[in-house]
């Protein structure tokens, strides 16, 4: 009985890969979107069960009790405080959720390759020798060790980046690519040291050196690159996964570490041609180039600028025919994306165009201005790419420029010092008016100031975007 029932496992681990591949399909568009989460957390809800029922099948009576029920413990424990923390996270804090998660990944692929070099017999592996684990074993578990080391670190930088605690300009130094790049070949010879030797000590090197290269990676990216790295780190979580599901023999976590590993690389090559920038760039650690001097360059006296009214914003509003609407991190802020429909709505009921330009980085994370304004129930056939309404901005009357900045700054396309020269920007400055909501006139995420703050189309309106934007809303209905 227990092993026909034992038969059923790797039908549920299939079913579980393809409610996983449906989540990648559902998630690859905005429309899908709501179903491909809903197949991740029946495909998670399988995986999770997979390993439980297992034990059940094969355990004796008396094993089931502590292989079961303490297992179920810190999980319940592990998803109540994960629920407190999604509670208290609004979704402008979603990036450093998300690069706080990747840590953890990184980190529990480091503690198991410690548990399985600590007690291989446990784990049902091995070798010739008691006291040996097998060759393949040792590398896949090394191999997941320093992934998971390097995704832990350079996760921890990322969440600090994005909370303020670090500083978003570009850490560099001289000689920074020699000692990553001498780094990188220690751990190398390292690994295959372990392989041979399987000595501690050796293992310990492994997973301290790339504990300090994940840092050394991350730190030299500069803030307007976040998006990508939050990505690339994603891809690292999932293959971590993978090595570690190799040392396993878990072919369930194999699959979708790969799935993950892939979709993440893939995503970060896209956002990387979005942006024209080298993906290998980025596992080398840098994007940037130009940074300081483009800093200094910025670091002079500013010019004036034209600062409008709510009532002056509502004037111009009323009277335009069309609207593009471009979202940022300071919409996020603020959780103006609800006051913002509600603008749209008045405008569309009064026979005017209204759409939304998108970035491929704005906010802090992929598809973050995606998942606010879907949030409010914003038509997701008003939202547009980058390479989709770039030629229309010019004959636009009105650009509504909320919480964003380095996507939209000249400087991007004109100053080859600048460290978002190549990237592809919103041609915002080509519409017969911009109003830039901004709480004030400072410089970007990337730390660079912003040209088209100065223009004579452009009119700033400073301070929090919700209130601004439901000023403006007050203006209109008055």
């Amino acid at each position: 009985m227990t092993q026909a029932l034992s038969s059923y496992i790797p039908a549920l681990t299939v079913a579980a890969s393809i409610f996983f591949i449906c989540t990648l399909r559902g998630l690859s568009m905005a429309a899908t979107s709501s179903k491909g989460n809903l197949c991740g957390m029946i495909g998670m809800v399988i995986a999770i069960a997979c390993p439980f029922l297992q034990r059940i099948f094969l355990s004796s009576q008396n094993d089931i009790s502590w292989q079961i029920l303490v297992p179920l413990t810190v999980m319940g424990v592990g998803g109540i405080i994960g629920l407190c923390i999604v509670k208290k996270i609004g979704m402008a804090a979603l990036p450093q959720l998300v690069a706080a998660f990747h840590s953890l990944v990184g980190l529990a692929a480091v503690f198991i390759a410690c548990a399985v070099f600590s007690a291989p017999d446990v784990f049902g592996i091995v070798g010739s020798h008691l006291d040996n684990i097998p060759t393949s074993n040792a590398v896949e578990m090394s191999i997941g060790a320093a992934i998971g080391a390097i995704t832990f670190t350079g996760s921890v930088v990322a969440f600090g980046k994005l909370q303020g605690f670090i500083s978003g300009k570009p850490l560099r130094y001289r000689g920074q690519y020699i000692v990553n790049l001498f780094i990188a070949i220690v751990i190398a010879v390292a690994i295959v040291m372990f392989v041979i030797n399987q000595e501690a000590w050796i293992f310990c090197t492994v997973v301290l050196l790339s504990l300090i290269i994940g840092y050394l990676l991350i730190m030299p990216i500069g803030g307007a690159d976040m998006p990508v790295i939050v990505s690339m780190l994603n891809s690292y979580s999932g293959w971590t996964a993978a090595g570690i599901g190799f040392t396993l023999e878990n072919n369930l976590l194999i699959i979708v570490g790969a799935l993950v590993g892939t979709s993440g690389a893939i995503l970060s090559n896209i956002m990387c041609k979005g942006m024209n920038r080298s993906l290998i760039s980025i596992v080398l650690g840098g994007l940037s180039r130009g940074s300081e001097q483009a800093v200094s360059s910025n670091s002079g006296e500013r010019k004036n600028v034209k600062v409008c009214s709510a009532e002056d914003a509502a004037f111009i509003i009323s009277n335009a025919s069309s609207v593009v609407v471009v979202p940022g991190y300071g919409m996020a802020v603020a959780q103006a994306q609800h006051a913002i429909k509600e603008l749209a709505d008045i405008l569309k009921g009064d026979g005017t165009t209204v759409k939304y330009a998108i970035h491929p980085v704005a906010g802090r994370m992929p598809g973050h201005m995606n998942v606010l304004l879907a949030e409010s129930n914003i038509p997701y056939d008003d939202v547009f790419e980058l390479d989709d309404i770039n030629h229309e901005f010019g004959a636009t009357d009105v650009v509504i420029v909320v919480g964003a900045n380095d996507i939209t700054n000249p400087s991007a396309k004109t100053d080859s010092t600048s460290p978002i020269y190549g990237m592809p920007v919103l041609d915002v400055e080509k519409a017969q008016t911009v109003l830039f909501v901004k709480r004030s006139i400072g410089s970007g995420y990337a730390g660079i100031d912003n040209p088209l703050f100065y223009r004579e189309n452009t009119m700033m309106i400073l301070g929090d975007a919700k209130k601004v934007v439901e000023n403006i809303l007050k203006a209109m209905k008055g």
